[in-house]
């Protein structure tokens, strides 16, 4: 879910980044190393079909289409009748181009339900951008919204009421403020004042809100005892194994086990138990100096740390590398909230490792076992899954209250005959030993990147959301892109160089268990424009010229078993389409049929897809409408966009959206 191109990792739309903003946070990216080069697919297949035939071109995507018989090199492929594959997805498609505001398909309304600056809690004065304070946001609805999870309220119509948990991930400071431009390194951040650094603290974290449906219209109940807004300040405790670590030890914090607020908080998921699963991401940004003479540095280094994509450092020591080298390490991992008591302590779940979480959505295992999936956002890292070692109780909340504290954390391994297994994330196994740097648990999952990569974990695409399939026990993974991956890295899994576009992984576990070690997998599609030569691009015959999409982000299965798919990183000038929310066919003759339902503003993102009980609203979080794309800078002062107010002087302002379908009844029906 996600931000920028630049910031995220994935080809900038401009050619000169120089004016771009969040280009530094680019910079910073390019700091961070993908998991070294070890024995990779591409090195098997090589092996099973010679590499210079792979050098020469003479094997390519028919080579690789072979040893995926499920997938064949044509651009488009069966079914041939439209019809086969409408029947789950019976709306008329969308077919707006680009333009500065949203659009969704025939037969459908989209309702704006809450914007940046709106109030959260009691005392929020009214949105006023050019007399912002840290103090008036801490109250009011942040930035960037991204995951958004439903909770269901205990005895209350879930379709009509319910709490919705939003994640705020990160400020765009060249469009929240007025009069400051693009903000750089290089440039020293001279616009950013501690005010306005304290204003983007205020607007990170996340929001609670409770939600209502009145006469086919949702709002915020305003005064709700839900509501809450969590920020970069908010007091949080560390959890499970690597809690109480010396890696975690700061002189604020010299047990190791509190730490203040969270960062960069991307997807997410929901329990069953219902808390709140918040993933930190790319939390490197957020730290500045230098990692010369400091203990770990390669573990820094492959974490991208520091970053220097923000002015944070120049008010808060904490943020400074040199100062307080452990502060990095006591961010990157999953917090857990509990929505229902808006006084308690978020926690981060340090079982689940430390990486650049994408989300942590579950799943509860045939056993009982609760088990999540994970992506770590970044080109050439990995895909993880945790498993619990206790079983959910569904009649005791209180007795899941720490559940994802012990458990096992995995690494997936995708083998060139389409099967894969789990290696686990334990210290004293095969090469996690103080031989090899890992003093401990703590120390596998602080450096979880380290310690996937010593386990010979493949390195793929930029994996991001990871979602499982209640309904058929699939797991379909999003893997964004890619354009580093050269010829001889290419590999089944990942089958393209230079892969701009991603593609989707659909993983079967073992006998439907997963918890198993082994697992069958398939790529779903690869993304982008079959009708362009030499795209490599695959979907269905049935797909349209409106359905195909690129950059596959985040995703969400309906209760329907249905799957849907936002995007982040297709923009007007490089695919003549914005982001936005496609359905996308997993099963029978209309399999890998995409349809277009909802397009967003030039220059923004689409995040945080979920549905409500019966599929009746689907709710959408557009994040950073009117950031800069295609060479156009955009500002507070001159944005591409004014979307959703569209009024003089207020700038654009990302928001939640409500989808439903005119006169009831599910979403895409």
């Amino acid at each position: 879910m996600a931000a920028l191109r630049d910031r995220r990792g994935s080809p900038a739309a401009a050619s000169d980044t120089s004016f771009v903003p969040g280009a530094r946070l680019k910079e910073a990216a390019d700091d961070c190393p993908a998991s070294p080069p070890g024995p990779t697919f591409g090195d098997v297949l090589a092996e099973r079909l010679g590499r210079r035939d792979l050098v020469k071109g003479l094997v390519g995507v028919a080579a690789l289409a072979a040893a995926l018989p499920a997938l064949t090199a044509t651009a488009r492929i069966a079914p041939a009748r439209a019809e086969d594959a409408a029947n789950r997805f019976p709306f008329r498609e969308l077919t707006a181009p680009p333009d500065e505001t949203i659009h969704v398909a025939e037969w459908h309304e989209a309702q704006v339900l809450i914007r940046w600056g709106d109030p959260v809690l009691p005392g929020a004065p009214a949105f006023d951008p050019l007399a912002q304070t840290a103090a008036a946001q801490a109250l009011q609805f942040g930035y960037n919204n991204d995951f958004v999870g439903v909770v269901p309220l205990p005895g209350q119509d879930p379709t009509r009421r319910a709490l919705l948990v939003v994640n705020h991930e990160y400020t765009n400071e060249e469009l929240m403020f007025p009069g400051v431009g693009d903000q750089t390194a290089k440039t020293g951040f001279a616009g950013m004042t501690r005010a306005l650094v304290d204003i983007e603290m205020a607007a990170h974290g996340g929001s609670v809100l409770e939600i209502e449906q009145t006469d086919g219209r949702w709002r915020v109940v305003p005064g709700s005892p839900f509501a809450r807004r969590i920020t970069a300040e908010t007091p949080m405790v560390l959890t499970g194994p690597a809690a109480g670590s010396r890696l975690l030890a700061t002189a604020a914090d010299p047990e190791g086990r509190n730490v203040r607020g969270m960062l960069n908080n991307c997807a997410g998921g929901v329990t069953p138990w219902g808390t709140w699963l918040s993933c930190e991401e790319n939390i490197n940004f957020y730290f500045s100096g230098s990692r010369d003479g400091l203990p770990g540095a390669e573990a820094l280094k492959r974490y991208g740390i520091p970053g220097n994509g923000t002015a944070w450092a120049k008010y808060h020591d904490r943020f400074d590398l040199q100062k307080e080298p452990h502060e990095p390490n006591r961010f990157g991992w999953v917090v857990e909230i509990d929505p229902f008591d808006p006084a308690s302590t978020p926690k981060k779940r340090t079982a689940l490792g430390r990486m650049k979480h994408e989300g942590a959505a579950g799943i509860v295992n045939a056993d009982g076992r609760y088990v999540v999936y994970l992506g770590d956002d970044q080109k050439m890292e990995h895909v993880y899954r945790f498993v619990s070692r206790a079983r959910v109780d569904p009649a005791n909340r209180a007795a899941n209250r720490d559940l994802l504290d012990e458990g096992t954390l995995s690494v997936a391994v995708f083998k060139p005959d389409g099967t894969g297994e789990w290696r686990d994330l334990v210290f004293g196994e095969g090469p996690l030993t103080p031989a090899n740097g890992f003093s401990d648990q703590a120390e596998v999952l602080v450096h979880a990147r380290l310690a996937a990569t010593a386990l010979g974990a493949t390195r793929m695409d930029r994996p991001e959301d990871v979602e499982a399939n209640p309904k058929t026990n699939k797991v379909y993974v999003m893997l964004t892109s890619n354009d580093t991956r050269t010829e001889m890295e290419v590999e089944p899994a990942n089958p393209r160089a230079k892969n701009i576009h991603g593609h989707i992984v659909e993983i079967t576990p073992a006998g439907g268990d997963h918890a198993a070690q082994a697992f069958a997998w398939d790529v779903l599609v690869r993304c982008g424009d079959p009708g362009q030569a030499g795209s490599g691009a695959v979907f269905s015959s049935a797909t349209t010229d409106f359905g195909w999409f690129g950059n596959p982000d985040n995703c969400a299965v309906d209760h329907q078993g249905r799957l849907w798919i936002a995007t982040d990183g297709n923009s007007a000038g490089a695919t003549g389409r914005t982001d936005g929310i496609f359905a996308l066919e997993t099963e029978g003759p209309g399999r890998r049929t995409a349809k277009r339902l909802f397009s967003v503003p030039i220059g923004a993102e689409m995040c945080g897809p979920v549905f409500t009980a019966g599929d009746t609203t689907l709710f959408v979080a557009v994040q950073h409408p009117g950031e800069s794309e295609d060479g156009r800078r955009s500002t507070f002062d001159d944005p591409s966009t004014r979307w959703p107010d569209f009024a003089p002087g207020m700038p654009p302002r990302p928001a939640v959206v409500a989808i439903t379908r005119k006169g009831g009844g599910p979403v895409g029906s």
